[in-house]
């Protein structure tokens, strides 16, 4: 696995350099745009404004537009001089709890490993957070934008979760009106959770969707027809409790036979 980015994690005087490595990987189908007439494949060319010509990427360079139509250029090079030994660490502003922190936060994940020299530092900061229960709030510069992450220990590594500044996250668009809930319909709806409560494990779920769609492109190159499946009737359920009743009694544990798998399974 390709490191995406070596750094170093500072705390007090503790520095442990660190390789951060992605933590997912697309396994969606894509596809490809078709010309309808003679199903050639639609090319997209990069063409200069000015002179009208094609450009390859090697003819390309950053630009930051200060007025109509007027453009300053920046390279690599450039961006990365004006950074400081802290920008190019992350720096640990502070520790916290992870349930302090709202998912919307997060957006991307990485796994952490020591790098070189960094085994034993590495190994202590993750088991001290283990053991505090704790994760590390810090900052780093990637690209050319200031980071804010979550640094959280976990049994093997350290997981780092980049996250949002506050400003980016969008307010709810709207509130709704909470109508009042009668203390049987809570109740039977705390039955509800209660019956389908099971242990997360990843190895359960499965993105049943792209299974189908992988086997409709394989009918498709094979010349077999495609069939709809059977469509499921829903029941005619209007009353709120009639349907929480029915909906525990369809998740009703097994006995001794075992329990029912998770769907996917």
């Amino acid at each position: 696995m390709a490191v995406a980015k070596k750094t170093t994690i500072s705390f007090g005087l503790v520095s442990i350099p660190v390789a951060m490595y992605t933590a997912v990987q697309d396994n969606d189908i894509h596809f490809n745009q078709i010309h309808k007439e003679d199903n050639a494949r639609i090319r997209y060319k990069k063409v200069c404004g000015h002179c009208n010509k094609e450009v390859t990427q090697d003819d390309i360079i950053k630009g930051y537009e200060y007025e109509k139509d007027h453009y300053v250029t920046v390279t690599d090079e450039e961006i990365e001089k004006i950074k400081t030994e802290k920008e190019k660490t992350i720096q640990i502003l502070h520790f916290a709890n992870l349930n302090q922190i709202s998912p919307i936060y997060y957006d991307k994940s990485y796994h952490v490993l020591p790098d070189k020299g960094g085994d034993k530092a590495f190994e202590l900061f993750r088991l001290a957070l283990m053991e505090q229960q704790k994760i590390a709030i810090g900052k780093t510069v990637m690209g050319s934008n200031e980071t804010l992450l979550a640094v959280i220990p976990r049994e093997e590594g350290v997981i780092i979760q980049t996250m949002y500044f506050e400003d980016e996250i969008k307010e709810i668009p709207k509130s709704y009106q909470k109508p009042e809930i009668k203390e049987q319909e809570l109740s039977m709806a705390k039955t509800l959770i209660d019956s389908m409560d099971t242990p997360f494990d990843p190895e359960q779920y499965h993105d049943e969707y792209q299974q189908k769609l992988r086997q409709l492109l394989e009918d498709k190159i094979a010349g077999r027809e495609i069939v709809s499946p059977e469509g499921t009737e829903k029941g005619n359920i209007i009353d709120l409790m009639d349907a929480l009743k029915q909906s525990i009694e369809q998740n009703k544990k097994p006995s001794k036979r075992g329990r029912k798998k998770v769907s996917g399974e």
